[in-house]
């Protein structure tokens, strides 16, 4: 052969996406990113991805599941674990002790949470005190506008709904220092430019008349106690998130990308969730979508993916055919759908070009996350990887393989680990993201439709 045909079969050529996708799927891929960004409008908190997610789910004949409950081939149930993880599952034709195809992702995003205890007043000016979720960079947080968004439980058993700053809603704030004043602060790293006890949300300046002391608090109080009828020891039994107050828009003059809070990770959460959803046969093995909370601080307590929940879901659909759990598992495969870090020409330092995912590539493919030597990464097997790439290809599915930085650089985690030690067969693959973790993330249309693909390709096989 010529230098020229040994170049074809034996090299690899990396294509951008708009290259390689038929031109017929341009409009249902902007067709499903009309529903992505209507799905993060509708959830910002894991809270309300659970809700709209079971809206969907309804829409589409799923039923909530019962233990105990009969269950037969095509039959579509979820479950709702707590309001903040959701479990759903299409039952297949072959018995679950084939095992099951799983997708695990998680709609948790980083966030600033309210104190137990965290309104005050500060020479006639009101706050709220916070505590950040996940890994943020806290100066990205400071002078944008802010909604509070959560739930407010009641000592009678109830709980109240709480949206504070939607839509033409007056907004909240975090305030930063003038430049004039900022000389000693603009020597500090950006670290330690905004300290975490400075994540305080600015609510409110105007005075209660006829009160002496504390005047604008108890305005923000009283405000609060005529709108959602809680007091101001409530806030302990509650759960309030202050998230930005933008909803997603395209980005770039030619609206190839999405800009948004959360795509970390709902954009792999929808994915997983609508291609479920989307199933227009009954697959061949059970197809099971899992949308985890806590990702962001370590899959964590009852709702996050270390708990008991899934194995309790698990074990009940295996009871439903009278297979041991343990031999669904071991012989089920789970995509753990999280996204990946973009490769950014603006800061090129921090990655490994061969090696790093790129807009408009496709779903992102991670052998292994974690940081530094792999620490905390499930690391993929060979025959994993290879069969993946089978699917991919047969169904159509643009992707790419993709590492979280440079070998030293830093790196993360995912929901895999968790998975892989359920002796599942579990491989990562996301969405690649620029501004990871920013308040106001960017994504590529062309590989959120992929992401949605590949999760369709995974179910049907």
């Amino acid at each position: 052969m010529e230098a020229k045909e040994w170049k074809e079969k034996v090299l690899q050529e990396k294509k951008n996406g708009y290259d390689r996708m038929p031109a017929g799927e341009r409009e249902a891929m902007d067709r499903y990113c009309a529903g992505y960004k209507a799905f993060l409008n509708a959830g910002k908190t894991e809270r309300e991805c659970v809700r709209e997610g079971i809206r969907l789910a309804e829409e589409k004949g799923f039923r909530p599941y019962a233990r105990g409950m009969e269950l037969k081939t095509g039959d579509k149930v979820y479950l709702d674990n707590r309001g903040k993880m959701l479990l759903l599952a299409v039952i297949g034709e072959k018995s679950l002790a084939e095992g099951a195809q799983i997708t695990a992702a998680h709609i948790d995003s980083p966030r600033l949470d309210l104190k137990p205890s965290p309104l005050y007043e500060k020479n006639e000016l009101a706050y709220l005190k916070t505590h950040y979720y996940g890994g943020i960079r806290k100066y990205q947080w400071v002078t944008i506008p802010l909604e509070l968004h959560g739930v407010v439980a009641l000592k009678d058993g109830s709980a109240v709904t709480v949206t504070i700053g939607a839509g033409d809603e007056p907004k909240l704030v975090i305030n930063d220092l003038l430049p004039h004043l900022g000389a000693e602060q603009s020597k500090k790293t950006l670290a330690e430019g905004i300290a975490g006890e400075q994540l305080n949300l600015l609510v409110g300046s105007e005075p209660l008349e006829g009160e002496e002391k504390d005047r604008v608090k108890l305005a923000v109080m009283k405000r609060l106690y005529e709108k959602y009828g809680f007091t101001e020891e409530d806030f302990i039994s509650a759960e309030l998130e202050a998230v930005p107050a933008a909803n997603a828009v395209d980005v770039g003059l030619d609206a190839s990308m999405i800009g948004a809070y959360g795509h970390d990770d709902r954009v792999c959460g929808y994915a997983a969730l609508k291609a479920l959803l989307d199933l227009e046969e009954v697959p061949g093995k059970t197809a099971v979508c899992v949308l985890a909370d806590k990702e962001e601080i370590g899959s964590v307590g009852v709702s996050g993916m270390l708990t008991a929940a899934f194995d309790t879901f698990m074990e009940d659909l295996c009871e439903s055919q009278g297979v041991p759990v343990r031999v669904c598992l071991e012989r089920s495969f789970c995509l753990s759908a999280d996204v990946t870090a973009a490769y950014d020409p603006n800061f090129a330092d921090v990655y490994e070009e061969r090696n790093a995912s790129f807009l408009n590539y496709g779903v992102g493919l991670c052998k292994y996350t974690g940081s530094r030597g792999k620490g905390g990464a499930s690391d993929a097997s060979a025959e994993l990887v290879a069969y993946i790439r089978r699917i991919f290809d047969d169904n159509g599915v643009i992707w790419q393989m993709a590492e979280l930085g440079k070998v030293d650089a830093g790196g993360g985690g995912t929901v895999a680990c968790y998975m892989a030690n359920r002796n599942i067969d579990t491989l990562d693959a996301g969405v690649p993201v620029l501004a990871m973790h920013a308040p106001f993330e960017v994504v590529a249309k062309l590989d959120c439709y992929m992401t949605y693909k590949g999760m369709a390709a995974v179910y049907k096989n």
